[in-house]
């Protein structure tokens, strides 16, 4: 079992997104913008569920490990935290799921 969180994984983003080097494909994720790694993410939700329908667990593992990537990218581009989306999560639980969907205002 690893201690590794995505709070650490949220850090090594942040701090990945500063180089200027080259060395780092963070940094030149974000240097091409909200729509390339919105892009990238959605590609990594298309292939997890891929290797999820086939059964694939060792897919599904890494495609899911890139796909969290992807999606702290995103959410470093927008300057949303993962403590935010950990709030708002937090407080959906304290409804039930169909409850909470019941209450969303219709868009």
């Amino acid at each position: 079992m690893t201690d590794f969180t995505l709070a650490e994984l949220e850090q090594i983003v942040a701090k990945r997104a500063t180089a200027t080097d080259g060395s780092s494909y963070t940094a030149a994720l974000i240097a091409k913008g909200q729509h390339k790694a919105a892009q990238k993410l959605g590609e990594e939700a298309v292939e997890t569920v891929i290797a999820a329908m086939m059964k694939d667990e060792k897919s599904v593992i890494s495609e899911s490990a890139d796909l969290l990537y992807h999606l702290l990218v995103v959410w470093k581009i927008a300057g949303v935290s993962l403590q935010s989306v950990m709030q708002e999560l937090e407080r959906r639980t304290a409804q039930s799921g169909l409850e909470e969907k019941a209450g969303r205002k219709p868009q």
